[in-house]
């Protein structure tokens, strides 16, 4: 019988009930929202479309991650059972997550010396880092050890891909992300910022594509470039959205029809609060194992 524990952090962006189901353990960010700082709980305490509605009406939310405090509340519960840990990491990219759980594993690996806690940076976010994190529970539950999950991880991080468009660019105006004359400029061009995670797991702009439909075509097109045997891919794909799920729909739509032998139907997702606070309404994230991510 296994002897470990697969966890992650809300930022992973699956459903509560998925991973209740696939028996993940995750540990929470936070976000403040008008005063009120709420968990990052996958939509239990504020749900999805109040948290959007809010921030379309003005709200600007901040988030916190997750600190070496709360890590070790985490994890300490599973040592004192005697089972070992693998935590998957959200990306250091774009979090001080990942060095706040190392942290927290030095200090409980001196009171309980005879556990083991791995820990691995995903590079990834949102339902990227939960397709990540998919693909070890069934590892997992195909009774692959500890080891042999960590290592099929570490050096398989960089082939899922994420790519990710907005047909909002009102929220990047209001975090400071673009000038207003970029909004201005972009809402009259009706540009669509195409944009990856490259290989240290950040956020890269790659394109301007001008209107929806056309974007939606791009994006599933990068997926026809960069997925493991193309068009022929046989992996699952998952997709998050925040606040737009017919455009989110539209992509699905297209990357079935394209990819025939896909492993079951795309998931579509939320993107959650913590990673929306950054994005705002109107972003469309699409993920798929691929080539390795080289810039």
């Amino acid at each position: 019988m296994l002897n470990y524990v697969l966890t992650c952090c809300s930022t992973a962006d699956m459903p509560f009930d998925y991973f209740k189901k696939r028996n993940i353990p995750f540990v929470c960010f936070h976000y403040n929202l008008d005063g009120q700082e709420y968990p990052d709980d996958l939509g239990q305490t504020v749900s999805f479309e109040e948290f959007y509605s809010r921030i379309a009406a003005g709200s600007m939310p901040t988030t916190s991650q997750v600190n070496v405090g709360q890590y070790i509340n985490f994890f300490e519960p599973f040592l004192k059972d005697g089972k070992d840990i693998l935590h998957i990491s959200f990306s250091s990219g774009l979090s001080g997550a990942y060095n706040s759980a190392i942290i927290a594993r030095e200090q409980l690996l001196s009171i309980y010396p005879d556990r083991k806690i791995m820990i691995i940076d995903s590079l990834g976010a949102s339902s990227g880092y939960g397709l990540f994190t998919d693909i070890a529970a069934d590892m997992r539950d195909n009774e692959a050890t500890l080891e042999e999950v960590s290592k099929w991880l570490q050096e398989n991080k960089l082939n899922v891909h994420h790519w990710f468009f907005s047909t909002d660019l009102t929220h990047y105006k209001r975090g400071g992300r673009i000038s207003a004359a970029s909004v201005f400029v972009g809402n009259l061009l009706n540009i669509c910022p195409l944009l990856n995670m490259n290989y240290d797991g950040k956020l890269t702009p790659r394109k301007k594509i001008r209107g929806k439909k056309q974007v939606i075509k791009k994006i599933v097109r990068m997926m026809e470039i960069h997925a493991k045997d193309g068009i022929y891919y046989s992996g699952k794909c998952f997709i998050s959205n925040s606040a737009c799920y017919d455009d989110a729909r539209k992509v699905a739509d297209l990357v079935e029809e394209k990819f025939p032998l896909l492993n079951g139907r795309v998931m579509i997702n939320s993107v959650g609060t913590v990673i929306g606070s950054h994005t705002g309404p109107g972003t469309v994230a699409l993920f798929f194992l691929g080539d390795r991510r080289e810039d």
